[in-house]
């Protein structure tokens, strides 16, 4: 995918499902009229979910998921329905592939108690038509993944549950057009060569969207952007591993937050985080905490996530704490034994999985935060970085 295409995660992720050989790879690369996955008689050919960005007609940017059989056996078989599962967590729809010479097994109808029990829309494909009578199949549709037939009526009814896009912005909403937001990037061993990384990427967009204008500086030249402006900006944003420095240089008659707040917010998890943040305060001697990222990426000598946030983390709190680490889809299931998460911003995760992970730590009673509101937190700024949004602010007052 170029840099200029659309992220990953503002894409509709849809999940292809079903037993092996029922035929989900084939109707992959029919519906995508792609080869996107290997095709073989073989059962179990798809070993991995296998992933592909695109730009799918009618719907638009997507991301097609093919998945193991979810009947698959033995140890690896189970690993691969593992994996399966995982996908599951993240999929704004699901294709459930039938082999419909054979009809619906067991393990379909267990995928269909998985899609009503997180509120995944979905629908039913009986493959092989050209192999048997398609009106023995009323709940769904029937189609064949070798002659074509009823492929563009399935992507028409794909298309139809599509999810309708979120209203939420990033952050033209506690903005005016024409006013001027000043965005803080630092510029350090950690900082991606030759480019910036995708929340500072979007909240430009979504600034320029909206008619108003953004500066952008390193945290070495705020003071000196600040008087050369002519007015006073409406909003400074800055890199949350900036914040110390940063918030002491903006006036306090400037609102002040940060890229990782807003996406927080962006992604419906703002407020878990401003209710876990609290939590950074009661940490013992001996407590688990998770950083868990929602990328893979190169690590550096100062890398946010595995270095500076441990630091600052025993610093604060003073205490010999065991910090754990997750990144990409690794989200661990078991979440027993930690006292608290601290998640990454979510910029290259969708809304439902991030929604997965914050539901899976309430459902396990472990609080949540985010980076930026856990750095804000633990440098006594938190109120001043949710000024701007008076209903999040109104929890911690």
């Amino acid at each position: 995918m170029s840099l200029n295409s659309t992220p990953v995660a503002e894409r509709t992720h849809i999940g292809f499902f079903g037993r092996r050989n029922a035929g989900k790879s084939s109707v992959v690369n029919a519906v995508t009229n792609q080869q996107v996955s290997v095709v073989s008689d073989y059962a179990g050919t798809t070993t991995d979910p296998v992933t592909k960005t695109m730009e799918l007609l009618p719907l638009g940017p997507v991301v097609i998921i093919d998945t193991p059989g979810f009947d698959d056996e033995g140890s690896l078989g189970e690993l691969r329905v593992k994996r399966t599962r995982q996908t599951l967590n993240r999929v704004d729809i699901a294709v459930l592939v039938v082999d419909g010479t054979c009809g619906k097994t067991a393990a379909d109808d267990e995928l269909i108690s998985i899609y009503n029990e997180k509120g995944i829309p979905y629908i039913v494909v009986y493959n092989k038509c050209d192999l048997f009578d398609a009106k023995k199949y009323s709940d769904g549709v029937c189609v064949s993944a070798t002659t074509g037939e009823n492929i563009n009526q399935l992507k028409e009814q794909i298309a139809a549950l599509k999810p309708s896009g979120s209203e939420r912005r990033i952050c033209a909403d506690i903005i005016d057009p024409g006013d001027l937001a000043v965005l803080v990037v630092p510029i350090d061993s950690a900082a991606p060569k030759g480019r910036l990384i995708l929340p500072q990427q979007q909240t430009i967009r979504d600034i320029l969207d909206f008619g108003a204008t953004a500066v952008i500086c390193r945290e070495t030249e705020l003071s000196q952007t600040l008087c050369d402006l002519g007015k006073k900006p409406s909003l400074v944003i800055t890199d949350s591993q900036a914040f110390a420095k940063v918030s002491k240089t903006v006036p306090a008659d400037i609102p002040l937050t940060s890229f990782s707040i807003l996406m927080a917010r962006y992604k419906g998890f703002l407020e878990s985080a401003v209710r876990g943040a609290a939590a950074i305060g009661s940490l013992e001697d001996g407590d688990a905490v998770l950083i868990a990222e929602g990328c893979t990426h190169h690590r550096q000598c100062e890398d946010i996530g595995t270095v500076k946030l441990p630091r600052w983390l025993r610093s604060f709190t003073g205490k010999e704490l065991k910090i754990k680490f997750s990144s990409g889809k690794d989200f661990p299931e078991d979440l027993s034994g930690f006292s608290l998460i601290i998640h990454c911003g979510g910029c290259m995760l969708n809304e439902r999985e991030m929604n997965y992970r914050r539901n899976h730590a309430k459902d396990n009673k472990i609080p949540i935060t985010n980076y930026g509101t856990a750095i804000a937190y633990m440098n006594g700024i938190l109120e001043r970085t949710l000024e701007v949004f008076p209903d999040i602010l109104s929890i911690i007052k």
